[in-house]
């Protein structure tokens, strides 16, 4: 958690008592939420906070890059990681875990000679269902 304070920080963001239980909220359950799902269990867990004040804190967070926010049919999730990384749905529950993965520079040499770009960066979505 220290590394992400001083993050914010560096950024100039100001560490309010309501952006630090966001902020240990998502690093404590290291999955995808809701803000909604955010501001019950904040509440759950006794930390009185408002609807309005979790979703500025999350806009905030996400808009400073400092976590991720996934854009859903079904609404957006807010998760821990604002790091390129990947991600893999399971089709039966919604799920999301995070994945690193590196393609192949081969691959990526194919990709950058069909298309014309060079590739900077990168991100995969797959779904799948558990085996």
């Amino acid at each position: 958690m220290d590394d992400v304070y001083r993050r914010c920080r560096d950024l100039g963001m100001r560490l309010s008592r309501q952006r630090r239980m966001v902020l240990d909220l998502l690093w404590e359950e290291r999955s995808h939420l809701s803000a909604r799902d955010i501001f019950e269990r904040l509440n759950d867990l006794g930390r009185n906070i408002g609807h309005t004040s979790v979703y500025q804190n999350l806009e905030a967070l996400q808009s400073a890059g400092v976590i991720e926010c996934l854009d859903r049919a079904s609404g957006r999730l807010y998760g821990y990681r604002a790091d390129p990384h990947s991600h893999l749905t399971c089709i039966d529950t919604g799920r999301i875990e995070d994945l690193d993965v590196r393609l192949p520079e081969d691959l990526l040499r194919q990709i950058e000679e069909r298309t014309g770009y060079a590739i900077e960066s990168y991100t995969l979505h797959l779904s799948g269902r558990r085996r």
